[in-house]
């Protein structure tokens, strides 16, 4: 098989983020944005007051109140929804860790077609019973076979309509509405702290807020375990990095050709973070703000927390995801 050609992928227009939202309408609510309580038990080190200080000012996207629990169904559903029918009755088909094989598989099911997911075979398993449940088939296989498939682009081979998780245009355009929340909600927002794995996400906030807000600060966040964005922004190119993280939402070992430019273009910093710093986000944000929230879901607001107020100023964080195995929450709650 020869080399498949790349196309790098471009900032979704504005307008075709606010026509989005009405394809998002019938499945989709918007995100609650809400102040982070900053004086709950989950707070570590220093008094009551002097947390609430540096924790003043930061806000929560709770995308884990979306029908799947994460952001996903924004960029799925809109993909989707945007395929003629010839296209949706081939079935559909993705990639995913969990929270987009979710998202397609509840999109299959709202359009009565039939899905498939290639996951790894170390995916949670709340996820990929969640896949079975919502009548799609989880495939699992080795991770190394998950990123051959999407590196050769074998789904070129295949004879689903397949939806990329992270270069799809019409996937970027569905995220992009909530940079569109964002700024509704808080127009004079400082800094929006994103977390990347493929940069599906920021692709689509990211474009949406510099549409809109071109002087707010988006900072990129990646677990110190997957850095796959902050050696590709030293490197000038996307380079391939070992992944060892409870982030498994965020767990992808490299940034496509496709995606690095737009990436450096939407990007002012990238903050790495450690497992014990997402170990304690996930904590505090079940006991201070009540949210559950997987590792990849706490990943913007562990970096947050790690800034002083005087740096990132008044800043927002997408909870993007809530989908946990009961018992790593519960050890992680445990302390």
């Amino acid at each position: 098989m020869g080399t498949r050609p790349t196309t790098p992928v471009s900032a979704p227009p504005l307008e075709r983020m606010r026509a989005a939202r009405a394809l998002l309408a019938p499945v989709l609510g918007r995100a609650p944005i809400v102040p982070h309580q900053a004086h709950g038990p989950g707070h570590t080190g220093g008094g009551r007051g002097a947390a609430a200080q540096h924790e003043a000012q930061l806000f929560l996207a709770l995308e884990v109140h979306q029908p799947i629990g994460s952001f996903k169904l924004r960029g799925i559903w809109h993909a989707v929804a945007r395929m003629t029918p010839e296209e949706r009755g081939r079935g559909l088909s993705t990639v995913s860790a969990g929270n987009t094989a979710k998202a397609l598989a509840y999109s299959a099911a709202r359009f009565g077609v039939p899905a498939r997911s290639l996951m790894p075979e170390g995916a949670p398993k709340t996820k990929v019973e969640a896949v079975a449940a919502m009548g799609a088939t989880p495939v699992l296989v080795p991770t190394v076979e998950v990123f051959r498939f999407l590196q050769e682009k074998l789904w070129l081979d295949e004879p689903y309509a397949f939806v990329h998780p992270w270069i799809d245009p019409e996937v970027l355009v569905g995220h992009g509405t909530l940079g569109l929340e964002i700024v509704e909600a808080l127009p004079d927002i400082d800094s929006v702290y994103i977390p990347v794995g493929g940069g599906g996400l920021m692709g689509g906030v990211g474009s949406a807020l510099r549409a809109l807000r071109p002087d707010v600060r988006l900072i990129a966040v990646e677990p110190e375990g997957c850095p796959a964005l902050h050696t590709a922004r030293a490197a000038g190119k996307p380079v391939r990095v070992d992944c060892k993280t409870i982030c498994d939402g965020v767990a992808v070992p490299y940034i496509t050709d496709e995606m690095f430019p737009l990436l450096m273009e939407l990007v002012d910093d990238v903050v790495l973070v450690s497992e014990e710093r997402v170990r304690a986000a996930v904590r505090k944000l079940a006991l201070d703000d009540h949210v559950v929230a997987e590792g990849s879901g706490a990943l913007a607001f562990a970096a947050a927390l790690a800034t002083p107020l005087a740096v990132r100023g008044k800043t927002l964080c997408p909870i993007t995801g809530g989908c946990i195995d009961a018992g790593l929450l519960a050890e992680i709650l445990a302390g």
